[in-house]
């Protein structure tokens, strides 16, 4: 079973040290075709040149069940216009050392968190950089399936 194993962070958005280190940065929208915690099943549009279908499992602890299909640009914008009211809008920057940093565009402007991913013992994450002020993970507040739909 695929699995993404995750840590959290709020970032202080205009901190120059994460910002310093992006390589790439791509305008993300998403919206969530179900409305229930599990499974939890989204449609993310990447510069309108990629998309996919994602379906995650409940969480346990850091870790849970994903799986993630490419569809077809088209078809995806099409999923997206479903999902009135369940959108969220966001750029996000890759960093060195497989960290992201999101800051989120729209109704939730000004929110900025940083996540890494890890393959390994779920309970031993990579050290937080400086710049990740508090841990979220797993906090409900800041899921963006909680995000979409409470602007």
């Amino acid at each position: 079973m695929p699995t993404e194993t995750e840590r959290k962070y709020l970032v202080v958005a205009d901190d120059p040290r994460w910002r310093a280190l992006i390589r790439a940065t791509h305008t993300l929208r998403q919206g969530y075709l179900t409305t229930d915690r599990s499974p939890e099943v989204r449609i993310r549009v990447v510069d309108d040149t990629a998309a996919f279908l994602t379906v995650k499992g409940p969480r346990s602890g850091p870790t849970r069940a994903e799986y993630e299909y490419p569809v077809p640009v088209p078809d995806a914008l099409e999923l997206l216009a479903l999902c009135t009211g369940r959108v969220l809008e966001k750029r996000r920057h890759s960093l060195p050392d497989d960290w992201i940093v999101d800051e989120y565009t729209g109704v939730h402007a000004g929110l900025t968190v940083a996540e890494i991913e890890w393959q390994g013992d779920p309970d031993v994450p990579p050290p937080a950089p400086p710049w990740a002020v508090r841990d979220i993970t797993g906090d409900p507040a800041y899921s963006n399936a909680t995000l979409a739909l409470r602007p």
